[in-house]
């Protein structure tokens, strides 16, 4: 026998839901049928006894003329009611059986069809296909629940695809733009036979700040990619800290920019103790006071607070700047999104708020944003504060 023969004959063998159903319909029916037979026996030989009131040594005068002791007849006549219930019992019963048996795996098979088409279109799912569904139309149970989560399933895993898509073709255009504005300025400079040193030190320093871009995209995608790898996970260090610290060097790394569109800034620094990887923490401090500088205009404000409760610590970052519309504040935490437009050339690579979200659901926390009227956005960090952290640990120990 070849080996495909073999997976042939191992595919017919084995035990399918279907066949284990038809099976247990079938010893359910012979069972119960099996019982009825039983009890219609015995009920015969129980009901057949005529001559149990009659005189010892009664005889009974027969049709054919004979005479025969009356209980020699009863024998005979429960003997021959008996078997002849048994042998059509046994007849009707293996009729009902095989009847029985070939309904129910009919009816399996109809019922069962929905998952055939679950298997069939998960085999036929690929990158290109992922636009396919069972759309079952069936009655409404469990089967159709089945179809309908399978769908949603399929629905979620091709807006990731689409989303992963998106993300890959926006990190190439941001890299390839810093790449093309190099190649671009040494091409033209070394193509310029009267270049002069001031020309030369004019296309390095343009060289440098695209290679700075470059390697900002670069360091931004790796720690984006760290902190969603830290999500649903057991964080790589846990330790505790405090945002109002991470928030203090934040506000001192931009200083000079505050200063130089001369910001408003209002902080409000309560403790807010924390636990977890510190330098995701900071650079998720980091990122929101960058942009609430970076998205701000001349003589706008900031504003932040810290604070904690003992069950959640938070950071509020808040600032002025362009409206944004309220239906484009949930896109801002998408990869390469800035201001709620894609690749619009603005300064960052678009990255902030997404590492933002994936620090706080590497940490177990939330994040929201509010569009402020008349301009501006703000950020709110939710937290498990140390304490709660610590007691959960304690009793998960």
């Amino acid at each position: 026998m070849t080996g495909a023969s073999r997976r042939r004959l191992s595919l017919r063998l084995r035990p399918t839901l279907r066949l284990r159903l038809t099976l247990l319909n079938g010893v359910l029916l012979v069972g119960a049928g099996a019982i009825l037979v039983l009890l219609a026996w015995l009920l015969v030989r129980d009901a057949l006894r005529p001559t149990d009131e009659l005189l010892p040594g009664t005889t009974v005068l027969l049709a054919d003329g004979r005479s025969m002791d009356a209980a020699s007849w009863q024998r005979q006549l429960v003997d021959s009611a008996s078997g002849e219930l048994l042998a059509k019992g046994l007849a009707a019963l293996l009729a009902i059986g095989t009847v029985g048996v070939v309904g129910a795996y009919a009816v399996a098979g109809r019922a069962l069809r929905p998952l055939h088409q679950v298997t069939a279109t998960a085999r036929r799912l690929g990158e290109t296909t992922l636009d396919q569904r069972i759309c079952y139309s069936g009655a409404d149970d469990e089967v159709a629940e089945l179809a309908d989560t399978f769908d949603e399933m399929l629905d979620r895993i091709a807006a990731a695809f689409e989303a992963q898509k998106r993300f890959v073709a926006n990190a190439s255009h941001e890299l390839r733009t810093p790449l093309a504005v190099m190649r671009t300025e040494i091409d033209v400079t070394l193509s310029d036979d009267e270049a002069d040193a001031a020309e030369y030190r004019r296309m390095a320093t343009v060289v440098r700040d695209a290679s700075e871009r470059a390697n900002s995209l670069v360091d931004a995608l790796l720690v984006l990619a760290r902190s969603e790898a830290q999500t649903g996970r057991r964080l790589g260090r846990r330790t505790e800290c405090d945002l109002a610290g991470g928030t203090v060097n934040a506000l001192s790394a931009v200083r000079r920019e505050v200063e130089r569109i001369k910001l408003d800034v209002q902080t409000s620094l309560e403790p807010a103790p924390v636990v977890g990887d510190p330098g995701l923490l900071d650079r998720l401090a980091g990122n929101l006071i960058e942009n609430a500088v970076r998205y701000n205009h001349l003589h706008g404000r900031l504003w932040v607070r810290t604070g904690s409760d003992g069950q959640r610590s938070w950071l509020v970052v808040g600032n002025t700047g362009f409206e944004v519309d309220p239906a484009d504040v949930p896109g801002l935490f998408e990869p390469f999104r800035r201001g709620g437009r894609e690749r619009t050339g603005a300064r960052g690579s678009g990255l902030g708020l997404s590492i933002v979200r994936a620090v706080c659901d590497a940490h177990g926390g939330t994040v929201t944003a509010v569009a402020q009227p008349g301009g501006g956005l703000e950020v709110t960090v939710n937290l498990p504060a140390a304490d709660a952290v610590s007691v959960a640990d304690t009793v998960s120990r």
